[in-house]
């Protein structure tokens, strides 16, 4: 049997990558209309397959599933038009790229040098939350600058940096950029009511789901619009919200806490 060389398909974006597991995840939700069923056709923990579906609804402009959660053995989840797209897209990028690998093969066996085909590697970061969106303003300062982030649904994130990271990552109203937010900076207080603070960013949400650990709790909110917002906090934290599936609560984050970045 011949040893052919064999290309996965992965699409990445700084806010996070969908690769043949998360996109055979989603076929399996648009076959069974459930995050669990999926979970178990796919072989993974419940918790990973939502972790997959908040990573893909996150990655593109529109959400790709739509769910609502109910526990591990209820809830209902469909695939969305945007999510059909991306896999239709997705088959088909696989099968020409399945048969570039055949000519590259052709190339390497008759010894040319394959040196013109390059490969990009996508970024991969570290942060929890990281949404797409477009420069909305820029207001400049001795030092730092005011940078105003569309990241679609109505909500609006307002980051702090540095006027030579502006320059650098060549920031003007109306070019794309990522916010990256670690977990562990998100700051959540129960109700619907928006608070008056010093953090300049306040997002409400709905709790979709809160896991509990030995030292931290993850609570997950729903920002609406496919978005969805995770935070780390304490497990005293956790109990004394008391921030049950489907509570509202409100995401404060630090302008200076969001760092933006472009590809």
């Amino acid at each position: 049997m011949t040893d052919s060389a064999r290309a996965i398909l992965q699409l990445t974006r700084a806010s996070g990558n969908a690769g043949p597991q998360r996109l055979a995840l989603l076929a399996a939700i648009g076959q069974h209309g459930s995050i669990s069923a999926a979970a178990r056709e796919a072989g993974i923990s419940y918790k990973g397959a939502w972790d997959a579906v908040q990573a893909l609804n996150n990655l593109f402009e529109r959400p790709l599933v739509e769910a609502q959660p109910g526990g591990r053995a209820g809830g209902t989840a469909r695939i969305t038009a945007a999510g059909e797209t991306v896999l239709a897209a997705y088959r088909a990028i696989e099968s020409e790229l399945a048969q570039a690998i055949e000519r590259l093969d052709g190339v390497l066996a008759q010894g040319e040098d394959p040196a013109g085909l390059i490969w990009r590697l996508g970024l991969r970061t570290s942060a929890r939350n990281t949404f797409r969106g477009i420069v909305r303003s820029v207001t400049p300062g001795a030092v730092n600058s005011e940078v105003e982030l569309d990241i679609g649904g109505g909500i609006l994130l307002v980051a702090i940096i540095t006027g030579d990271s502006v320059a650098d990552l060549g920031l003007a109203p109306g070019r794309e950029a990522l916010a990256l937010i670690k977990s562990s900076f998100v700051i959540l207080a129960p109700g619907a009511e928006r608070l008056r603070t010093s953090a300049r960013n306040c997002l409400s949400g709905t709790v979709i789901r809160h896991d509990q650990g030995a030292v931290n709790d993850e609570i997950v909110l729903d920002l609406g619009q496919g978005k969805t917002l995770t935070a780390t906090v304490t497990r005293e934290s956790g109990d004394a919200l008391h921030l049950g599936i489907g509570t509202s609560a409100q995401a404060l984050i630090k302008a200076s806490h969001i760092i933006l970045a472009t590809e």
